[in-house]
């Protein structure tokens, strides 16, 4: 598009998903509910493991990790998504839109390194169990932990810059409720070929890359785990690593189908909703699936309580 005598724009608005009044406050109450117990399940498992010194190991300091992350990440689109529900009209600034857009793809790439360092964590613990204590040691957590973060938000670096010196010129509405990818490109009256050319690779190599190395990881443990002779031995193994596989399911179906396809296949509706689970309900479901089908989370979860109740019988009984 040419942008010569048009108006520079210099803030969004966003259409969010109707515009019917009884509906949007209907969306309002359910995406509220699940930010807010996204935000205490995640908070949860923090508190559990950075007090649960049985749970200062590699696996759930990962762990740990990954609800920090949850937090940012619901957190960078739902309070927008929320407010699409309420009101009316729901603006954001340029430079607004774009700082959204890079924190979002760079907790987006985070997940993806993170989840393929915790299969790789889970294949060093199932298949080389007598050298897991020396492969990852505590150092070479905290490295792997600080390199997830590190290479997380490298990666959308260079696209974002890119997007930066993009002209907008109208028309001004964001067909979404967060400054995802192709909704900026749609808006912009400048040549974005290079940009979404550059983001689209970028985004699929992360993807896919991640995915193919967990993939590879759990490949090797299944292996492994045919090869035990005891039937029960295989099922409390597969038990270890069993949340996480769950987990990789949900997320990667849902960022794969929405980010790794050819830009022209982009159908804004169906995007909305795509975003809705990995942006609201998938950081629930984190939560969720770690302390219902992970026994020692279970326990310090039990714990933690059994430790208030007797605090708070002492304090009755003080009174």
């Amino acid at each position: 598009m040419d942008g010569t005598n048009q108006t520079a724009v210099t803030e969004f608005i966003f259409l969010g998903f109707s515009s019917v009044l009884y509906l949007r406050l209907t969306l309002f109450v359910i995406f509220l509910t699940v930010y807010l117990l996204s935000l205490m399940g995640n908070t949860l498992i923090i508190f559990i493991v950075l007090t649960d010194v049985a749970l200062q190991t590699p696996m759930y300091i990962f762990l740990g990790n990954l609800s920090f992350l949850e937090i940012w990440y619901t957190t960078a689109t739902v309070p927008k998504l929320l407010a699409t529900c309420l009101a009316q009209v729901v603006t954001i600034s340029v430079f607004g839109c774009i700082t959204q857009y890079y924190f979002f793809f760079s907790m987006g790439a985070t997940e993806c390194i993170l989840l393929a360092v915790m299969a790789y964590d889970r294949y060093l613990a199932i298949c080389s169990p007598l050298r897991y204590s020396v492969l990852m040691s505590l150092r070479v957590c905290l490295q792997f932990s600080a390199g997830s973060w590190i290479g997380g938000f490298i990666a959308p670096l260079l696209p974002t810059i890119l997007i930066s010196h993009l002209n907008f010129c109208g028309p001004q509405k964001i067909n979404h409720f967060f400054c995802d990818s192709d909704p900026i490109f749609k808006l912009s009256c400048s040549d974005t070929f290079l940009v979404e050319a550059l983001g689209y690779t970028c985004s699929s190599v992360v993807i896919l890359s991640s995915f193919l190395l967990t993939m590879s990881s759990y490949g090797h443990i299944v292996v492994t785990i045919i090869r035990l002779s005891s039937r029960e031995a295989r099922k409390k193994t597969f038990s270890t690593c069993a949340s996480h596989l769950t987990v990789v399911s949900i997320y990667y179906g849902t960022i794969i189908f929405a980010y790794v396809r050819p830009p022209a296949k982009y159908n804004f509706t169906i995007g909305k909703v795509i975003s809705v689970f990995y942006c609201v309900v998938t950081p629930l479901v984190n939560p969720l699936i770690y302390t219902l089908r992970n026994r020692d989370v279970k326990k310090a979860f039990r714990k933690l309580l059994s430790q208030k109740r007797l605090i708070l019988q002492n304090c009755h009984h003080l009174i």
